[in-house]
């Protein structure tokens, strides 16, 4: 006999583990179901967890959770083959609380805010897979199959928190733009260094972090890399177009080698022992492609529903997973309240992320992934920013030095850059970042 709860949420990342939180701290009965052998056991993660919209979920969050370090340095890097513009950004306030990020390892942290859910009333339900969606005489969802013998669980409502290329949420019909186009490839390395040497090495101090973000460092495939610091290790990586990658005949890690090679990131890495290789599929197509977040007794969070935000500036995910699997919560509980889990019912799920970070962001941002994967901004826009800054610093003496306005305007001419491409450009970015 199928088991019976209030909702059950499908996936225990952050999305799904903040749904179950949510949702059994209002008093429903949850299901939170895991494919692997505990929260966090199968997730690659390649950023940094920014905090704020934990404090709605868990005030003083910060003094508990299983951080490596804050960040309080952020880079952004521009590369060419053999050349690297960095924009360094320290701020000693993002040391203390509230602090504004911090690195962690995903099956510490993921399994932390599992166990959050535990505490309040969830049942974590580990190494099982739903493997499709339950539904009524009226074709409403009400439950999920899953992989254990007489293993459905029927549920007044399901929350699909599965991941990219979610498959309960194309069952359902919800993702009609899905495309490899829109989805990416994250790839790192986790290279052991030691404490005292990544301090030494980084410039650090006590739980001090850096994140450094890189363009132009991926061998021509659409993408970016990252490093960034744990307690002892750093970890190295990439994102890369899927399809690009295909097209390139290259592996992930031959494209990591390569970066590693890089001059401006060799100083980093020399000598760190490998001990951790992962990849991992991330959406990232934006607003325009993302799926429809609720059906008939079904609501879509966090990457399942493609709630990654890749601009750029701001690569995050973690937070937007966590708002999500707030929402989804809080319109679960209201609608089970009122007895209506249709799509008209659950509609406030939609209405909520409208008026939170996670839409408004991605609908500001919704220029900016076709921008950031184009030719120019990944191949042409690099080698441009770093031939100024090398006409900027170059010494040319006896020669008298030549105004900024002279450097950039000769590195435009000599670069295959329109000038009507670059003015395009410059408007979709105002418009977006602006």
């Amino acid at each position: 006999m199928a088991e019976r709860f209030d909702v059950v949420v499908v996936g225990a990342g952050p999305a799904g583990a903040t749904a179950a939180l949510v949702a059994a701290r209002a008093g429903l009965s949850v299901c939170l179901l895991e494919r692997g052998p505990f929260p966090g056991s199968k997730n690659m993660y390649g950023g940094v967890i920014y905090g704020r919209i934990l404090d709605q979920v868990l005030p003083g969050w910060f003094d508990e959770a299983p951080v490596q370090r804050w960040i309080t340095r952020r880079s952004t890097m521009v590369t060419t083959d053999d050349q690297a513009l960095t924009i360094d950004f320290r701020n000693g306030a993002w040391s203390r609380a509230p602090y504004n990020g911090a690195t962690a390892f995903r099956a510490d942290f993921d399994g932390w805010l599992a166990g959050k859910a535990e505490e309040a009333g969830a049942t974590l339900v580990c190494a099982t897979t739903a493997t499709g969606l339950l539904r009524g005489g009226d074709g409403r969802v009400v439950g999920v199959r899953t992989d254990r013998p007489d293993g459905d669980i029927e549920a007044g409502l399901v929350i699909a928190a599965d991941g990219v290329n979610s498959f309960l949420a194309k069952e359902a019909g919800l993702y009609p733009h899905f495309s490899a186009e829109h989805i990416t490839l994250g790839a790192k390395e986790v290279l052991h260094l030691g404490r005292d040497e990544i301090d030494r090495r980084f410039g650090l101090r006590d739980l001090e972090g850096l994140d450094i973000e890189m363009l132009g460092c991926t061998q021509g495939i659409a993408g970016g890399g990252f490093l960034y610091t744990n307690l002892e290790s750093i970890a190295v990586g990439v994102v890369l177009s899927v399809t690009g990658l295909a097209r390139s005949g290259l592996r992930p890690e031959q494209v990591i080698a390569g970066m590693k090679q890089h001059p401006a990131i060799a100083p980093y890495v020399e000598g760190g022992e490998l001990v951790e290789y992962s990849a991992h599929l991330i959406p990232e197509g934006g607003y325009r492609v993302m799926a429809e977040l609720a059906g008939d007794g079904l609501l879509v969070t966090g990457d399942a529903a493609g709630l990654c935000l890749a601009a750029g500036l701001w690569l995050e995910g973690v937070n937007f997973a966590i708002g999500s699997g707030l929402a989804a919560a809080q319109t679960a509980v209201e609608a089970l309240a009122a007895g209506d889990t249709s799509a008209a019912g659950l509609a406030g799920y939609r209405r909520r992320l409208e008026r939170s970070f996670v839409l408004q962001d991605h609908r500001k941002l919704r220029r900016a992934p076709d921008l950031l994967l184009s030719d120019r901004v990944q191949r042409l826009y690099p080698q441009l920013t770093c031939d100024v800054a090398e006409g900027i610093f170059t010494v040319e003496n006896p020669s008298r030095k030549r105004g900024l306005a002279r450097v950039a305007l000769d590195a435009v001419r000599r670069s295959p850059v329109r000038v009507r491409d670059l003015a395009r450009d410059s408007l979709t970015m105002l418009r977006s970042y602006g």
